[in-house]
């Protein structure tokens, strides 16, 4: 999946954060607008969720990338 595709409820993610590795989560809910894309996801130390936001316009600020499944 590209930077530009939406992902939904219910996908395996991981997020980036701040001087750590990427964490795996999963898509609670999505919230689209029009700068970018928010996205509720459950986390192991938060499993009622955490909102991120992806950027539409900057590869940098792109926090949550779908799970490489392979």
């Amino acid at each position: 999946m590209s930077r530009g595709t939406l992902m939904k409820v219910n996908d395996l993610v991981t997020v980036k954060t701040d001087g750590g590795p990427r964490r795996e989560g999963k898509v609670l809910a999505v919230e689209t607008f029009y700068e970018g894309v928010m996205y509720l996801v459950s986390l192991d130390e938060y499993p009622a969720g955490i909102w991120f936001f992806n950027e539409t316009q900057s590869k940098d600020g792109t926090f949550v990338e779908p799970r490489d499944v392979h």
